[in-house]
């Protein structure tokens, strides 16, 4: 019987524990037949959110969502949901909105839309240019420096060696 080391016991565990996890956590709107999910559901005033639906048997049809976030929005049938898009006012207060789907066979359900509405500068800090911002051509300059910097040392390198080599005969 094969020894296992702790680093393989201690994958083996992580690897049970894992696939323990997938197999029974689940998201959750699986086992409901109606759900409304928006996504990301804390969002800036002004940004755009996606919604995605579930009307249990009715995904082949319109659904109507709707909230004071972002008024009333149709969701439409895509690969087995009901998708659509919102763009969040700019003007929106922050706080936490309720989002209503409403199915056309008669379920419902309610999720929760955060909206944000944080302050932004309309430019950015005023830090100063720094210390070469006015400069024009220092990186050439510069440049042109250190590559003679480098070749005088390499030109000096080789007549130390040179002297060194002439003078043990």
């Amino acid at each position: 019987m094969p020894v296992l080391t702790a680093f393989q016991r201690a994958l083996t565990v992580l690897g049970l524990v894992g696939a323990f996890v997938l197999t029974t956590v689940a998201p959750a709107w699986a086992g409901e037949e109606t759900f409304v999910e928006v996504v990301p559901n804390s969002a800036q005033a002004g940004t755009r959110v996606s919604i995605r639906a579930g009307c249990h048997d009715a995904n082949d049809r319109q659904a109507d969502v709707h909230s004071d976030a972002f008024g009333r929005v149709m969701l439409r049938p895509d690969n087995g949901f009901l998708t659509g898009q919102v763009t969040i006012p700019g003007s929106k207060e922050p706080g936490d909105y309720p989002v209503d789907l409403r199915c056309d066979n008669g379920k419902t359900a309610t999720t929760r839309l955060t909206v944000l509405n944080m302050e932004q500068p309309s430019k950015g800090p005023a830090t100063g240019g720094g210390g070469t911002a006015g400069a024009s051509g220092t990186g050439s300059i510069l440049m042109v420096g250190g590559l003679a910097v480098v070749a005088l040392a390499v030109g000096f390198g080789f007549l130390g060696n040179r002297r060194r080599t002439g003078t043990g005969s």
